[in-house]
C-alpha cells in the first residue's frame, strides 16, 4: 500500500513484529487507521462489525506487548477478530472475508499462525488456553497464554467450570473480561484506571505476596487483614467472584485507552498464576450507526460507509419470520406456550413474541444445556416449551436432549433454525449434523418442511404431540411454491407423493425437494417430498420400490446417519433389495461461501442431482455413496 493512502500507519503493519518495533505513541493512530480499515472492508464483504469495532485498541495493545504467535492469543466466538486478522498478515486478503476461497469470518487453524485456536461457538476459550498454558508449564515453557471473552460468552456453564479449574490448579493463565454490554461507566476513569495499574504493579503484588507469608503464622490477622483487602477491592471493581475462583482480578479498566491497556497488560504479563483483567469497551467504538445500534450492526450486510445504509435484502418471508408468526398465532390461542432460546432472540425470530408475551418469553444467556433443561422442566409441569434455537448450537446440549428430554418422552418442540448450509459463516455454523443426532433418539418426532406453508404446519403437528419434536429448517427464504392452511397439522409420518415418473424415484427432506423436482423433469422421475425423517413413510417407500429400479435420497444432512440410513434401514429390515444412491452433504467440513456455491460443490443442486443420478445409472451403482 503506497504512502499516499489514507493509512499511512497500517499499510507498514505486515505482521505483529512491525506493530512492536513501532513506538508507543503511534499506537492511537494505528488504532484509528484499523477502526477506519475494518469499516470500510466489511461494508463490501458483509459481516460482523459492532464488536470488532470495540476491540481495535485491546487488539493493538496484545500484540503489542505480548510475543505473539510465540505467546498464544486465543479469541472466544471470533466475531471480534477482524482487526486481528488485518495486524497478522491478512490485510491485502479482507476482502475475499466470508467468501468461497477467502478469509474464513473466525480464526482458523489452518489459515494463520497467528489463530492459535479455531472458534466460532462461544464459551470455548478459556478452556483452551487453560489446556495450552499446562502444555506450556508440561514442557518447561515460558510462554504467555492469554484468553479473551466476552461478557455474553462468560455466561456459559464451559466458561465458569474452566475458570474453577484454572484457579484451583494456579495455571500461570491471563484471562480477559471483554466487557462490552455497557458503555463506559463513571468508575471506568482515572481513578480506576490508577488503581488497575497499581494493583497490577511489582510493588503491590510483592507486598501482598509478602504480607501472605509474614501473616501466615498469625491467622486472625491473617484473616482480618485477607477480610479489609477483599472489601476495599470489592468498594471499586467487581471481582470478588474471580478472586474466589483463585484469580488475581484487575480492572475494570477503559477498553479504548492505549496507554493504560499497554501499561496493565504489561504488568500483568510479568506476574505468575492465574490472572484476571476486566476490560470495558463500547460495541461499534468510532462508528455513530454501529454504536447506536449494535444489534443491528452486529452482522451486516454491505452497506455504504458514509451513512452506514445497508443493502436491501429480497422481501421474501423468511423461515424464521414464518416462524416468529406462528409462535405468536400459537401462543395468543394457548397459554401454555413457553419460548425459550439461548441469547439469539433476533436470530431466531422471537422479537415480535418478546414485546408481545414478555411474561412467557425467557432467553437464557449462552447456556444451550440450561435452555434445554430448563425446557424438560416446563414440560413436567403441564406447559408447553418452544425452544427456538440454531441447529449448530443445539449441538452443544446433546446430554440434555438424551437424558432430560427424550428418556422421559417429554413435550418440548424445538424449533431448529439454520439446518443444512450456511453460506459464509462456514462449517463451525453449518447445521449439518442434526437429523443424524436427533434421528437415533427414542420418542422423538423429526420433521423438514420443503418450503414456508409446511413449516408452520410441521410446527402446529409438533406443538400437539405429547412428546418431544424438533422442526428443522433452513436458513433465509424458501421456494414460496404454497400458502395455504398454514396452522394446519399434518398426518405424522405422512410422505407426499408429488411427482409420478418411471425407474428413478427421489425420496427428498426438507430444502431437497426443490432441486429433485426440477431434476426430475429431466430424469422424468417420481419425486416424494418425505416430510417426516422419523418416523418414515414406511408405506409409501415400499409402494414406490416396486415399480422403480433406483431410489434416490437426497437431504441437506452428512450422508452418514442421516435420514438416507433411516431408508436404508427399512429397506433392510423388510428384505428388499434394490439399488439405493444416497445423496447428501459429504463427510467433510463445507468451508465458507454463498449458500447455491456449496450446494453445488456437494452436488446437491438440480444440476448436481441429474448428473449424480445418470452417473449412477450409467455406470453401475453401489448400495449406498455420498456426494462428492
Amino acid at each position: 500500500m503506497p504512502e499516499h493512502t489514507p493509512y499511512p500507519l497500517l499499510s507498514r503493519i505486515n505482521s505483529p513484529y512491525d506493530l512492536r518495533a513501532r513506538p508507543e505513541d503511534e499506537l492511537p493512530q494505528l488504532a484509528a487507521e484499523l477502526r477506519q480499515f475494518t469499516i470500510e472492508t466489511v461494508s463490501r464483504t458483509g459481516g460482523h462489525l459492532a464488536a470488532g469495532l470495540g476491540t481495535v485498541e485491546l487488539t493493538i495493545a496484545l500484540h503489542y506487548v505480548f510475543d505473539t504467535p510465540e505467546d498464544r492469543l486465543v479469541w472466544d466466538v471470533g466475531h471480534q477478530t477482524y482487526p486481528h486478522k488485518i495486524l497478522t498478515g491478512r490485510r491485502n486478503r479482507m476482502h475475499t472475508l466470508r467468501q468461497k476461497g477467502g478469509l474464513s469470518g473466525f480464526p482458523r487453524r489452518a489459515e494463520s499462525e497467528y489463530d492459535v485456536f479455531g472458534v466460532g461457538h462461544s464459551s470455548t476459550s478459556i478452556s483452551a488456553a487453560l489446556g495450552m498454558a499446562v502444555a506450556a508449564a508440561c514442557r518447561g515453557s515460558t510462554r504467555h497464554v492469554i484468553a479473551v471473552i466476552g461478557d455474553g460468552a462468560l455466561s456459559a456453564g464451559i466458561a465458569f467450570e474452566a475458570l474453577n479449574n484454572a484457579g484451583n490448579m494456579d495455571a500461570n493463565l491471563l484471562v480477559i473480561l471483554n466487557d462490552n454490554d455497557m458503555s463506559i461507566s463513571p468508575n471506568v476513569g482515572a481513578v480506576s484506571n490508577y488503581l488497575a495499574r497499581v494493583l497490577s504493579g511489582k510493588v503491590y503484588t510483592s507486598v501482598r505476596s509478602g504480607s501472605k507469608t509474614v501473616l501466615g503464622t498469625m491467622r486472625p490477622v491473617r484473616d482480618l487483614a485477607k477480610r479489609v483487602e477483599e472489601h476495599v477491592k470489592g468498594m471499586v471493581m467487581p471481582g470478588t467472584l474471580f478472586e474466589e475462583l483463585g484469580f488475581n482480578y484487575i480492572g475494570p479498566i477503559d477498553g479504548h485507552d492505549l496507554g493504560t491497556l499497554v501499561k496493565t497488560l504489561r504488568n500483568m504479563r510479568d506476574l505468575k498464576g492465574p490472572r484476571f483483567l476486566h476490560v470495558v469497551t463500547r460495541k461499534g467504538k468510532g462508528y455513530e450507526p454501529a454504536e447506536g445500534d449494535p444489534c443491528v450492526y452486529h452482522g451486516v450486510t454491505p452497506f455504504d460507509p458514509a451513512t452506514g445504509k445497508m443493502e436491501q435484502k429480497t422481501g421474501a418471508r423468511t423461515y424464521t419470520q414464518v416462524f416468529g408468526d406462528w409462535l405468536c398465532h400459537t401462543a395468543a390461542a394457548d397459554r401454555r406456550l413457553i419460548a425459550i432460546t439461548p441469547a439469539m432472540r433476533e436470530g431466531s425470530g422471537l422479537v415480535a413474541f418478546s414485546e408481545r408475551f414478555p411474561d412467557r418469553y425467557f432467553d437464557v444467556g449462552i447456556a444451550e444445556q440450561h435452555a434445554v433443561t430448563f425446557a424438560a422442566g416446563l414440560a413436567c409441569e403441564g406447559l408447553r416449551p418452544v425452544v427456538a434455537i440454531y441447529s449448530t448450537f443445539l449441538q452443544r446440549a446433546y446430554d440434555q436432549l438424551v437424558h432430560d428430554v427424550s428418556l422421559q418422552n417429554l413435550p418440548v418442540l424445538f424449533a431448529i433454525d439454520r439446518g443444512g448450509l450456511v453460506g459464509p459463516d462456514g462449517p463451525t455454523h453449518a447445521g449439518s449434523y442434526d437429523l443424524t443426532y436427533l434421528r437415533c433418539l427414542p420418542n422423538f418426532t423429526i420433521m423438514a418442511p420443503s418450503d414456508e406453508n409446511e413449516t408452520a404446519q410441521m410446527l402446529s403437528t409438533g406443538f400437539a404431540l405429547d412428546g418431544p419434536a424438533a422442526v428443522r429448517y433452513p436458513r433465509g427464504s424458501g421456494p414460496r411454491t404454497r400458502v395455504e392452511r398454514p396452522y394446519q397439522r399434518l398426518p405424522v409420518g405422512k410422505a407426499e407423493l408429488r411427482r409420478r415418473g418411471h425407474e428413478v424415484a427421489i425420496l427428498a427432506f426438507g430444502s431437497m425437494l426443490t432441486p429433485a423436482l426440477v431434476a426430475a423433469d429431466t430424469l422424468d422421475a417420481t419425486v416424494v417430498n418425505m416430510r417426516f425423517v422419523k418416523p418414515l413413510d414406511e408405506e409409501m417407500i415400499l409402494d414406490i420400490v416396486r415399480d422403480h429400479k433406483l431410489i434416490v435420497t437426497v437431504e441437506e444432512n452428512v450422508v452418514a446417519g442421516g435420514a438416507g440410513s433411516g431408508v436404508n434401514e427399512v429397506l433392510a429390515a423388510r428384505g428388499v433389495a434394490i439399488h439405493v444412491l444416497n445423496l447428501g452433504l459429504p463427510d467433510r467440513p463445507l468451508e465458507q461461501g454463498s449458500v447455491a456455491e456449496l450446494l453445488a460443490e456437494c452436488g446437491l443442486d438440480a444440476a448436481g442431482l441429474d448428473q449424480q443420478i445418470r452417473r449412477a445409472l450409467t455406470n453401475g451403482l453401489v448400495a449406498s455413496r455420498e456426494s462428492a
